[in-house]
């Protein structure tokens, strides 16, 4: 024997509930029309939490309601339009179960029946109240010999279909669970997609967020191959809260930690994470890695990513992605905020005026036009700097080891000597890579131009501060602005560092990037990367893994294979999709020197016992299908 399906109406196959939407039709108009349906919602919530008997809940309702029959189409029309979004993506279930699925329901069949009609439910398969009207065409109540006009009239309904076989409720209320405490009904499904009831989910057997988490339960066909829900999401140090909003939207769960975690606290808290956000501060170490058994997606919500172990995420088949331009114009504006400030020597008068002093000198204060700066690291916030400076009338200079095109009237260097050589201001934009530590050292100082100017918004570590500070002591530099530090806390609070208290040097607590422009750019660009990969296994501007770019998936399975990049493999991968003659509508590769990334399409009716067996190929990393 099979299993048969009962769905509720309103609330579950519907977003609302339809008498609740019949008021808004029915009293246009009426100056009371907000008291009156808000009424009308609380006598709904009372009779589907069981709070007064289903029979008095209609009764009131129908007598404040003051219906014609003529509303119904208006009604129909609009309910047509709130039908329960994952109701409609798995529109093919309904109608390849239709023998199996009866709708039960509270509601009245004059609504109801043309609109589960789209979803191939027959009249026939609709148990439901009916109306009575006046002479006049009013709606004056409801046929009182109905088995489903009584309270708890659902119970005497489902045992007079003497359904064989397992039978599932799936609704929203008192009167869907007590089907399954009468004994009737084998499980209870309380659906919570548009309306999370206490009492209900208290009483269930499975809550159920949408009709995915339903299907996938049972195993049956679906328009998503993993429910949404069922991914987690953890995002640590306050990363902006726009980046919740887009991963909820998208489905997913999503739990937000306000600091960042030590590698303990974060080992414990991983378990059974799919996707991890972080900022500067969260260190993704192997140990870590280890213990996340989920783990798909590390988002880092910033450019750097040296605080993630890149190559041990690879091995284990975890994407990486970053934001490497979102935050580029906030650095770059701080940057020339600060030359300014240094040249004019804004910060000592600051000071002196906050302690009472009057000091209007112009000694030792310039303007920057005309002035030379030298930019260490000419990526995009260097390419952006240099522009700026340009416009304001700096002569620009530039070293990179790489081969970069220089834009505007910017001069190439051919050494990072020659630079400092010339320089007025020299502000540091190196990547994070580990041979920079200590670039800016003694040595280099000293080959600065006396009374010169040094800016670090770049990384901590690229300068050897007791270096810097006896630059500055000696009066061999002019000033400096630094934004970030060989050793930074993890959170706010108490910090030391040897250049406080130095005349004319801006110190700020690492906030380069930290405007709401940027956080709002990041919290946009990283979770659609991360939900591109989730989605449709895209790994466009991955930072440790191949990209892959994808066509939009058309009516196919994908199946997502990551393996290390050893001979054989993808031979191997071949022979099993030929040994199971799957219908190949396309197949998409990418390796580098570690792993390999291919997906492939198949059509959507193929032998299931083909991921096993790609799953079971050797130097298998991770595989999953996408649907």
């Amino acid at each position: 024997m099979g299993k048969n399906y009962v769905f509720d109406f309103d609330s579950t196959l519907t977003r609302v509930e339809a008498l609740d939407v019949l008021a808004e039709i029915t009293l246009e108009g009426n100056p009371e029309k907000e008291a009156i349906i808000e009424q009308i919602k609380e006598i709904t919530n009372l009779g589907i939490d069981g709070e007064i008997s289903f029979t008095e809940s209609l009764e009131r309702r129908i007598r404040l309601l003051k219906a014609h029959k003529n509303d119904l189409a208006e009604l129909v029309k609009r309910l047509s339009a709130k039908v329960s979004p994952s109701i409609v993506e798995n529109k093919s279930f309904f109608t390849q179960y239709t023998e199996d699925i009866y709708v039960i329901s509270c509601g009245f069949k004059e609504f109801i029946d043309p609109i589960v009609a789209a979803y191939d439910i027959p009249s026939e398969k609709v148990y439901a109240n009916t109306f009575t009207y006046d002479e006049e065409g009013f709606i004056t109540g409801f046929d009182r010999m109905n088995v489903l006009s009584a309270h708890n009239g659902k119970i005497d309904c489902l045992k007079n279909l003497n359904l064989r076989g397992e039978i599932q409720v799936v609704g929203d209320g008192y009167s869907d669970y007590v089907m399954r405490e009468a004994g009737i009904a084998d499980k209870f499904f309380a659906y919570t997609e548009n309306v999370q009831r206490e009492k209900a989910m208290a009483h269930a057997d499975y809550i159920t967020p949408n009709l995915d988490e339903f299907l996938y339960i049972n195993d049956l066909p679906r328009n998503i191959s993993f429910p949404k829900h069922r991914i987690k999401v953890l995002l640590l140090e306050n990363v902006h809260p726009q980046a919740f909003e887009h991963l909820t939207t998208d489905g997913f769960t999503v739990e937000t930690v306000a600091s960042s975690l030590t590698e303990e606290q974060l080992i414990e808290k991983i378990k059974g994470v799919h996707v991890l956000g972080i900022r500067s501060k969260t260190q993704v170490t192997q140990k870590v890695l280890d213990a996340a058994d989920k783990l798909m997606v590390v988002g880092a919500f910033c450019i750097g990513t040296t605080q993630i172990d890149l190559m041990a995420c690879k091995k284990k088949g975890v994407v990486v992605f970053n934001a490497p331009y979102s935050n580029t114009r906030s650095v770059v504006e701080l940057a020339i905020g600060e030359i300014i400030m240094l040249m004019r020597r804004i910060f000592p008068r600051s000071t002196e005026i906050h302690n009472g002093q009057w000091n209007k000198t112009a000694s030792h204060a310039t303007e920057v036009r005309g002035k030379k700066i030298g930019i260490v690291g000419y990526g995009n916030i260097g390419k952006q700097l240099s522009v700026l400076c340009e416009a304001m009338g700096m002569q620009v200079y530039f070293y990179d080891i790489n081969d970069q095109l220089a834009l505007g009237n910017a001069t190439k260097c051919n050494s990072l000597n020659e630079l400092l050589a010339l320089a007025d201001v020299v502000s540091l934009h190196v990547d994070d890579n580990k041979a920079n530590t200590n670039l800016f050292n003694a040595d280099r100082f000293s080959r600065m131009k006396k009374g010169a100017l040094f800016i670090n918004l770049a990384r901590g570590f690229v300068v050897d501060i007791p270096a810097l500070v006896a630059a500055l002591k000696s009066g061999h530099l002019g000033g400096a602005a630094v934004d970030v530090y060989p050793w930074e806390p993890i959170g706010n609070g108490s910090f030391e560092t040897e250049l406080r208290g130095l005349d004319n040097v801006i110190l700020t607590p690492h906030i380069g990037g930290s405007t709401e422009e940027a956080q709002k750019d990041i919290a946009s660009f990283v979770p659609k990367k991360i939900m591109d990969y989730i989605n449709s296994g895209s790994t466009v501007d991955a930072v440790n893994f191949p990209n892959l770019r994808l066509p939009e998936q058309q009516n196919t399975h994908r199946l997502l294979h990551i393996h290390h990049n050893v001979p054989g493999v993808m031979a191997k991968i071949n022979e099993v999709l030929a040994k199971f003659d799957l219908n190949i509508t396309g197949q998409f590769l990418s390796t580098d020197n570690e792993v390999g990334y291919v997906i492939t399409e198949v059509d959507k009716e193929y032998n299931k016992e083909v991921a096993k067996a790609l799953k079971n190929i050797d130097n298998t990393i991770r595989f999953r299908v996408l649907y």
